[in-house]
């Protein structure tokens, strides 16, 4: 585990720093309660890929249990698309999640291990009454990881780590980063800095914070990875690294570990796609298959 004092700089991520700081262990025999129920939500009529791909990713994490929700008119497709998956339907507006989805998304946090909130949402308005409204609602005991909209809709703050006892991660890209920092918008983003900018977000939200290669947490323990490559700035990555993170949160990884360890199994599966396809031009949905073999050699 990393002992980065503050003012230190950041702990490089290695397979070795990994295995001095183990994942929960799974004995051979246990049942999927064993590896924890993750729940994934969010999506728009036009954005069912991003649940699609977080959910997937939670499960080749090794979760235990997945279940989904989303826009009603998506909820079949998504079912036949992720058989592994219980997958509902939540009301909605306009092909939006909204207030009118709370309720019906509440019983499926109950109980649930890990929950992400964000991948695919669309509406800032929407999102921030959906999310706003069921945070209300997670068991404090949850950990909690917000994506994309779920993240950028102003639903989440330190109010909602402290309500979670410090267990929640928050996933931006350098867009959303600029935008929770300075409230700018993409082309106005300028030169943000990952590694200045994550400590600033998890002190402020009260998070562990993954951006870029770089993680801190709220008392400024700082990571960097050096795996990785451009490829991975590719369409639905981002949902990928989130339900990552997810899926070991679920199995019982705290959330500054399920962080470190997401960003690194991410970041790996990228560099096996980067020798096989090509360092640009492999998809997102690519590294689902890698990420179990990564996880599998570093955690044994």
């Amino acid at each position: 585990m990393s002992d980065t004092a503050t003012g230190r700089g950041p702990t490089v991520v290695t397979s070795a720093v990994l295995r001095d700081w183990p994942l929960p262990d799974v004995s051979e025999g246990d049942g999927k309660e064993a590896r924890g129920d993750v729940v994934v939500i969010g999506g728009a009529i036009d954005t069912p890929g991003a649940v699609l791909l977080a959910g997937l990713a939670a499960l080749r994490a090794g979760a235990g249990r997945l279940t989904m929700g989303t826009v009603e008119a998506n909820a079949s497709g998504l079912a036949i698309a992720v058989p592994e998956a219980a997958v509902t339907g939540l009301p909605d507006t306009d092909g939006r999640l909204g207030v009118e989805a709370v309720e019906a998304a509440r019983s499926l946090v109950d109980g649930a291990d890990a929950v992400l909130l964000g991948p695919g949402l669309r509406g800032v308005d929407e999102s921030r009454a959906f999310v706003a409204g069921l945070l209300g609602y997670l068991d404090p005991r949850t950990t909690l990881v917000v994506d994309a909209m779920g993240l950028t809709c102003g639903a989440v703050d330190a109010s909602a780590s402290r309500r979670h006892g410090g267990r929640l991660v928050a996933t931006p890209n350098n867009k959303e980063a600029a935008l929770l920092l300075h409230g700018v918008a993409s082309g106005e983003r300028g030169n943000l800095d990952p590694a200045e900018a994550a400590p600033r977000l998890a002190a402020e939200l009260q998070a562990v914070i993954a951006l870029e290669s770089f993680i801190a947490t709220p008392d400024d323990r700082r990571w960097v990875d050096g795996s990785g490559n451009s490829g991975l700035g590719t369409s639905g990555s981002g949902d990928v690294l989130a339900g990552t993170i997810t899926g070991l949160a679920a199995r019982g990884a705290t959330p500054d570990q399920a962080t470190v360890w997401g960003v690194h199994l991410h970041a790996e599966a990228g560099e096996r796609l980067a020798a096989k396809v090509g360092r640009l031009g492999y998809l997102a949905r690519e590294l689902l298959n890698e990420l179990p073999r990564v996880l599998d050699e570093l955690d044994n």
